[in-house]
């Protein structure tokens, strides 16, 4: 029988922990580990045109499906592109393993070719990274990083030489449990009533969500009921809190819309469950304020608290709720969601007003008809800059639906990389990528990608010629536009060539139909949508001092336009007030 190699060791751990793909680009250092997943059938490897885009598949890939997944660069240039998506993957708490390929081990620190330190230079977009120097440390090493990974939700990094993964493994290498599955974290009695006692106290309180309320959904609601609570999201917890709920007043943060900043403001209490919002000035200066988390380090790091609770939302409120008095009177709410209804009114007629005319297209009813024709259960990938606004305005979440971006690393060119791994989990359900034009055209050789493995990818791209988001930014800080044009490019014609669907639009009577054409393609296709670069205005109300980019200011909604289905919502919670 033929002796097992480092690198076949290698492989096999990760196909022990569930990892089933390895996104990357083969080479020199990472040929041995590429080889022998060649020679296995249980993990294939990815090839994509650029690393970068290897570790934002990677990221987006933990993040739909919860599990561990991995991504490779070889030495030196090869792994450092791995960088930009490591570092997205790490802040949107995506279980990711890195293996970064080295330079022949006798050779470390020479200044030999391509030579840098990967084991030093990822450690601040990781929890673990570690170099192997022998063949015996590799199973506990790769352990270790597993271990991390999954267990604190983010990247591991495992710098391997090319020399050691060619060498064989040991004669009976140590075998090693691996833990694919982290436990709940439920707060101690003290702090559970501590907080239903603040709560008690409060005549009126307010529910601010993140992304930490993935599935407490029912116990958020529960909650809200038994407080009479407006219930507010981040970016990040829109998908998560905001169906099904009748206690919704909108979003905070430069994006914002509805009524949550007011809740936020006007209530006695506000209670922040899972949310790292990073944007400080949207929140109170004289409210009491108890922040629940899992994450220890989160809390209290944006704003000063009266009462911080370390464990999981559900199991917290699972907890909380039953020790909590109902409260009776629902005038805070009621009013709370009147403004929230009329804020919506107001802006509505952004999208629906003379859109089937206006040409550029309304980038806001491209967003919208997407919204509508979407399937229910469909993954949505957005690119950083005003895609992040359209995605936050008009896609409607339901429980069923994925939204993820780069929404706390705010990398440009996420949307298509990251629909690459989103798309390889369930080749059967429908990934959308909202790409901006700037974003698309950055990392556009892996559309190629798509093609290859024939994933039925669809790419929605808002072309409007500029960079609009960073227009916005020169704009709301008094400087003329400069560097943010490019000429105009047909899309669709570029994805026609490189083998794909391709159909551009420019009137938006065509707009529907193209849509639903794309939408309906077999294979990988590109929707070219000639949007309007001047849809971006600011409310007179806000000046330049309170914008500046997205770190932020004590500006409520910044950006004017249109919230799709949302008023439907809102109006639909109105029919909850009491009538007396």
């Amino acid at each position: 029988m033929a002796k097992q190699t480092v690198a076949e060791q290698f492989v096999d751990t990760l196909v022990r922990s569930g990892v089933r793909r390895l996104y990357g680009v083969v080479g020199d250092s990472l040929n041995p580990v590429v080889d022998a997943i060649r020679r296995t059938s249980a993990i294939d490897w990815i090839q994509v045109r650029h690393e970068e885009t290897a570790a934002f598949a990677a990221g987006a890939e933990a993040q739909v499906t919860g599990r561990l997944a991995a991504c490779a660069g070889s030495c030196g240039p090869g792994n450092l592109h791995l960088i930009n998506g490591l570092f997205d993957a790490h802040r949107s708490m995506a279980p990711v393993l890195a293996l970064a390929s080295h330079i022949p081990s006798s050779e470390i620190g020479t200044g030999f070719f391509q030579e840098t330190h990967p084991d030093r230079l990822f450690r601040e977009c990781s929890y673990y990274s570690e170099l192997i120097s022998t063949r015996n440390q590799l199973p506990r090493v790769l352990q270790t990083a597993i271990q991390h990974a999954v267990g604190r939700q983010g990247v591991s990094v495992v710098t391997l030489p090319g020399d050691i993964a060619a060498e064989e493994a040991p004669e009976r290498p140590e075998e090693h449990a691996i833990v694919t599955g982290r436990p709940t974290a439920r707060p101690g009695d003290e702090d559970i009533d501590a907080l239903a006692r603040l709560i008690d106290e409060a005549g009126t309180v307010t529910l601010f969500c993140g992304s930490g309320t993935a599935g407490a959904h029912e116990e958020v609601m529960q909650l809200a009921e038994r407080v009479k609570s407006p219930v507010g999201h981040a970016l990040r917890g829109k998908e998560w809190i905001q169906y099904d709920n009748p206690f919704d007043v909108g979003m905070s943060g430069l994006l914002g819309y509805g009524a949550a900043y007011e809740a936020t403001h006007e209530c006695d209490l506000l209670l922040l469950l899972g949310t790292d919002f990073p944007y400080n000035a949207f929140l109170p200066k004289n409210v009491k304020i108890a922040q629940v988390d899992v994450r220890p380090e989160h809390l209290g790091r944006r704003t000063t608290l009266d009462l911080a609770v370390w464990g999981d939302v559900r199991e917290t409120l699972r907890c909380l709720v039953p020790r909590v008095r109902e409260k009776n009177n629902r005038k805070f709410l009621d009013r709370m969601l009147k403004k929230h209804a009329d804020a919506l009114e107001g802006v509505v007629g952004a999208y629906t007003r003379k859109v089937e005319k206006h040409t550029p297209i309304h980038p806001e009813y491209v967003a919208s008809l997407l919204d509508e024709e979407a399937d229910e259960d469909a993954v949505f990938s957005v690119d950083t800059g005003m895609c992040n606004v359209w995605a936050a305005r008009y896609l409607t979440p339901n429980g069923r639906r994925r939204v993820i971006g780069s929404f706390t690393h705010g990398s440009m060119a996420n949307a298509l990389p990251q629909a690459i791994g989103a798309q390889f989990t369930d080749p059967g359900r429908q990934v959308v990528s909202m790409s901006g034009d700037g974003g698309f055209s950055m990392l556009m050789g892996d559309f190629l990608t798509l093609v290859q493995y024939d994933l039925p990818v669809k790419v929605v791209l808002f072309n409007n010629s500029s960079l609009g988001m960073v227009e916005l930014e020169m704009m709301v800080d008094g400087m003329p536009s400069y560097g943010t044009g490019y000429p105009e490019q047909d899309y669709a014609a570029i994805a026609r060539a490189a083998g794909a669907h391709g159909v551009r639009v420019e009137k938006p009577k065509q707009l529907r139909g193209a849509l639903r054409e794309v939408l309906r393609h077999k294979g990988p296709a590109l929707l070219d949508v000639v949007t309007d670069p001047n849809a971006l205005s600011l409310p007179p109300k806000i000046t330049r001092e309170q914008v500046s980019g997205f770190a932020l200011s004590a500006g409520r909604t910044v950006l004017e336009g249109g919230v799709g289905r949302m008023v439907q919502m809102a109006r639909s919670n109105l029919r909850n007030i009491p009538r007396p």
